[in-house]
């Protein structure tokens, strides 16, 4: 389900802090997606979370830590998909093939989409240091994951990327070819 079509919760309800945590990173994640790190603001994220402001920082410290915790929330869906669709594969081609085909599922949250792109262009060096440090944690768990030579990972992390940016742009006919063939990129060039 895109986070965009989560409800806000019924006025009066009453909620665990866990809960309303995670009320406040899909809000987030949504504000994220459409404004921008500079752009977006913790009054219109509470506004969407159905709270104040203030208990946003009850939960978060400060609008970096909610943009951190938010990206970690969409990375951590991603290795989860990934490390299931991995146990699927017997080879170290099946087990990239089996993730990319989850692939497509993921990056249909658009909002979701949209803040990793987001996150690579906060221009903010903390935020840009914690997104390195994921991303060279996603890539390593998938090469973990599928035992493939590097230059496959990274074949198959240069097809992402490619699917995130055409879809981004509404251009999905681009990178469809990536998930309607098997192995398309993965496999390294014949010598």
């Amino acid at each position: 389900m895109s986070t965009a079509t989560r409800r806000r919760p019924a006025a009066g309800t009453r909620f665990s802090a866990a809960e309303r945590r995670e009320q406040v990173v899909a809000a987030a994640i949504t504000e994220f997606a459409e404004q921008g790190y500079q752009a977006a603001s913790t009054a219109a994220i509470a506004r969407r979370a159905g709270i104040s402001q203030p208990y946003i920082y009850a939960l978060f410290p400060s609008k970096q830590e909610l943009f951190i915790a938010v990206h970690d929330v969409v990375i951590g869906r991603i290795l989860q998909a990934f490390t299931e669709a991995a146990g699927r594969g017997s080879t170290s081609a099946e087990k990239l093939d089996r993730m990319g085909e989850v692939y497509p599922e993921l990056i249909a949250d658009r909002d979701a989409l949209r803040l990793q792109l987001q996150t690579y262009a906060t221009g903010d060096p903390v935020i840009q240091a914690h997104a390195a440090r994921r991303y060279r944690e996603l890539y390593d768990h998938v090469r973990a994951l599928s035992g493939a030579a590097p230059l496959e990972v990274s074949m198959f992390f240069a097809c992402g990327m490619l699917a995130n940016v055409t879809v981004a742009l509404g251009l999905d006919d681009i990178c469809a070819p990536l998930f309607d063939v098997p192995r398309t990129l993965a496999a390294p060039p014949a010598s």
